[in-house]
């Protein structure tokens, strides 16, 4: 009887120990998550608290601390937008154009090289991988001889607003170019998880290859298309290197380019550096925000 007792009260001790144990386990687990948050937060804080502080509010505080109220203004945002206004609108001229031709050019290739059967696929397979390791700056110099050989302003002269925009058109195409290879790799990998069985069943009933298409696989595309328009758009929007080679003229200048001056030469304006990075990022933001659900979806491999 008394060991029965004594079983009887040490079993609640030792359910409230594993107990104790469990919830330590997870205020550790929290704290570690907290500390993780904090630690790839802190730079998006010091760059928000450095955009809202005056140029003479640096010398006292430190980078992560708020400015005070007498240090603080949103003067560089006002002068940041003013002076990125023109690369932002520039920057969407070609990057939209540029993102969806890319995605919808990549999902026919990859619609034929995969639910479509024909000799030398393995081989254009292979072709299109090795276009992704194409770094940029091997393509610089064919890429510059072969726009100066095109002449593109001279062929768009008899529509001068185009014509006017000859670099912005140029820079569409290249990444266009460049951005086909992985976009095709990306549908492809989700093309392959469609069930077959529903492609022959809609053969068997004389859909064409077209027809096969439109009607079944560019409906299941909606969450590969939202990972591909996010990652295209992000890539053309933030490049550099192509504007730098490509755009000369002012009126052309992208937001990369026009970030990039607001770097000054003997004082450097970190609140209003920081402003214009900010402003810069917004539209890719915005793409995250909007597409997110799907781009969750498509990167789950879900229809």
């Amino acid at each position: 009887m008394s060991s029965e007792t004594d079983t009887a009260r040490t079993e609640p001790r030792g359910a409230t120990a594993d107990e104790r144990s469990l919830d330590l386990r997870r205020i550790g687990l929290y704290a570690a998550l907290a500390a993780m948050v904090a630690f790839y937060l802190a730079p998006l804080e010091t760059g928000l608290t450095t955009a809202f502080k005056t140029q003479d509010a640096f010398s006292g505080t430190t980078p992560f601390v708020p400015p005070p109220p007498s240090g603080f203004t949103v003067e560089p945002w006002v002068d940041a937008f003013s002076r990125l206004r023109v690369g932002l609108f520039n920057s969407l001229l070609f990057a939209l154009p540029a993102t969806i031709l890319s995605a919808a050019l990549g999902s026919i290739a990859a619609y034929g090289l995969t639910n479509v059967s024909w000799r030398g696929q393995v081989g254009v397979v292979v072709l299109f991988v090795a276009g992704i390791f194409v770094p940029y700056q091997s393509v610089l110099v064919p890429l510059t001889q072969f726009w100066t050989m095109v002449d593109l302003p001279g062929l768009l002269s008899a529509v001068p607003p185009l014509a006017n925009r000859a670099s912005l058109i140029e820079l569409a195409l290249t990444h266009t170019a460049y951005g086909i290879p992985i976009c095709t790799i990306l549908f492809r990998s989700y093309y392959a998880t469609i069930d077959p069985e529903m492609l022959e069943a809609a053969r068997l009933d004389g859909a064409t290859v077209g027809r096969i298409y439109r009607k079944i696989i560019l409906p299941l595309s909606v969450p590969i298309f939202a990972v591909t328009l996010i990652y295209q758009f992000t890539q053309i929007w933030n490049d550099l290197l192509f504007a730098l080679v490509l755009v000369s003229e002012p009126s052309n200048q992208v937001v990369t380019l026009s970030l990039n001056e607001l770097q000054g030469s003997l004082v450097q304006q970190y609140n209003l550096q920081m402003a214009g990075a900010f402003i810069a990022a917004l539209p890719t933001l915005l793409v995250y925000v909007l597409f997110g659900e799907q781009f969750a979806k498509g990167v789950a491999g879900e229809s």
